[in-house]
């Protein structure tokens, strides 16, 4: 039988570390391997969102642990998993939160692989310990406090005689101490401590799911900060650090100042466009939870459109009231061997000024920007610049608001629309709708009519009570008057509007919002 180039006559494992949660943490070479995988087998550290990079065919296998609570899989099946995979000539990535070979057994999975002949490599992640210290403001060294540390497992029973932790080593031969999964044992860990040395008033830092938007810290000292962690309800997963450098915490901490940390945002624009939105929020600290209520198609016919590409040269203006009609528009235009050339003889105008930026992604410098960024300051901006006679096409959605076509045609303006593309509701809202049941957010933002619109169809709510129960204490963030005005219409209570009709100017204005609150 001939083997066909490229073809795996046996498959290998990757033991690849994801890094303490912030998904942006995973290395360069993780990120590519998760991108060619063909089964994944990941932990409960392993933030989620990677799981994004992976191709849609990929098998997906939890194989989390979470303390005595429990446990997906054995550590003995999870070894098999990935025996039995690779032995069938699959691409196997092992994602593991942190770095596989601190506290991840990483080495007990390494030594069964080799035990059976499979290939493997191990891609190196930033651990917890460093990450949970630097977001908390910690520097786990510094030439002035100490240049030692030292990570610990907190999960071994400090009371066994058969400790293999050398207390009486560690409580004053290292200056930075980090205990990895310490909560459950806290208080036998500052007892041991102080009992071979370490001063009762060494500060301790406690922090919880480091590097993401539910990071907290708790700051005490040895002699009562298991009491503190009891007071602030401090769970796993959680690091302790301990040493001189948390006093440096009143300095450098940076990270839980971040003015939405812990905010948890619904993003309801399509899956295509979230990411802009989603990267600001999170860049202030905001847990964002995607529900997109738009899905975007093309229509169910070019033939409208490729009449107007026909002819394009006919045309006196063209104009794009979205990003969505920019990129369909030119992915058909391409399509019909035309580049943006073809718009040479061509005057543009588009609503704002994102749209103007993707249009010139296009090579094309939009030749009218309106004051307004709606489809009422771009009519008015056209009128402005005399209409009477002229041709003008406008690409857009299927279904759009009529206010620019009827103005500039009511103003003499041969207006021709044509659509490029159509909304269409996506399927499944029950994660959205179970964090909504379970108070798990705390802002929607609403991007346009559209996606306000689909949101309270596809939350299907039955009456007014239900209505009442499931937004209840929930704050509303939309981009411009007029979806405020159709979420008004909608029943719901707008709390935050910006000024400025644009994405960077509707996270600013929650910033804002959360910072006076």
């Amino acid at each position: 039988m001939t083997v066909q180039e490229n073809s795996p006559v046996s498959g290998k494992v990757y033991l690849v570390g994801a890094g303490p949660g912030d998904p942006g943490l995973i290395t360069v070479k993780g990120k590519k391997l998760l991108k060619q995988a063909e089964v994944v087998v990941y932990d409960h550290l392993a933030n989620k969102r990677l799981l994004k990079l992976v191709p849609q065919q990929a098998e997906l296998i939890y194989a989390g642990k979470r303390g005595n609570v429990h446990h997906a899989f054995t550590q003995d099946a999870i070894n098999q998993i990935l025996i039995d995979r690779a032995q069938a000539g699959k691409r196997v990535i092992r994602l593991k939160g942190g770095d596989p070979f601190i506290f991840g057994r990483g080495g007990e999975e390494v030594e069964k692989l080799v035990a059976a002949g499979i290939a493997f490599e191990v891609v190196p992640g930033v651990t917890s310990a460093t990450a949970a210290a630097t977001y908390a403001g910690i520097p786990i060294t510094h030439r002035d406090y100490t240049s030692s540390v030292a990570f610990i497992t907190g999960h071994e029973d400090p009371t066994k005689t058969n400790s293999r932790i050398a207390w009486d080593k560690i409580s004053t031969g290292i200056g930075t101490l980090v205990f990895y999964m310490g909560i459950k044992n806290l208080a036998s860990i500052a007892e041991r401590l102080m009992e071979h040395g370490r001063p009762a008033d060494t500060k301790v830092a406690v922090i919880r799911w480091a590097s993401t938007p539910m990071q907290r810290s708790v700051v005490g000292t040895l002699a009562n900060i298991a009491e503190r962690v009891i007071e602030e309800g401090i769970t796993p997963p959680a690091l302790v650090v301990v040493g001189e450098v948390v006093a440096l915490r009143d300095t450098i901490n940076w990270y839980e100042k971040k003015p939405l940390l812990g905010k948890r945002i619904l993003v309801t624009r399509t899956r295509e466009q979230a990411s802009e939105l989603i990267d600001l929020l999170e860049e202030d600290g905001a847990a964002c939870l995607e529900g997109a209520t738009i899905a975007l198609v093309p229509p169910d016919s070019w033939q409208e459109l490729d009449e107007c590409l026909a002819r394009l040269n006919t045309y006196d203006w063209i104009l794009f009231t979205s990003i969505n009609a920019i990129q369909f528009f030119f992915k058909r235009l391409q399509e019909k061997g035309m580049d943006a050339r073809a718009l040479s003889g061509s005057q543009v105008g588009v609503v704002g000024t994102t749209t103007a930026k993707i249009l010139l992604g296009y090579g094309i410098k939009a030749d009218l920007l309106p004051e307004e960024f709606t489809g009422e300051g771009l009519a008015q901006a056209m009128l402005e610049k005399g209409v009477t006679g002229k041709k003008i096409l406008i690409p857009r959605a299927l279904e759009a608001r009529e206010i620019l076509p009827k103005k500039l045609q009511e103003a003499g303006a041969e207006v021709t629309v044509a659509p490029v593309y159509k909304n269409i509701m996506p399927e499944g809202f029950d994660e959205v709708r179970k964090a909504l049941e379970d108070k798990e957010i705390d802002l929607i933002s609403f991007t346009s009519s559209s996606t306000v619109k689909n949101f309270l169809e596809l939350l299907s709510i039955k009456d007014e009570s239900e209505f009442k129960t499931l937004l209840d204490g929930v704050k509303v963030a939309v981009i411009g008057p007029i979806t405020a005005k159709t979420a008004r219409n909608g029943g719901l209570t707008v709390d935050i509007e910006p000024e400025e009709y644009t994405i960077p100017a509707m996270v600013r204005a929650i910033q804002q919002y959360y910072e006076k609150k």
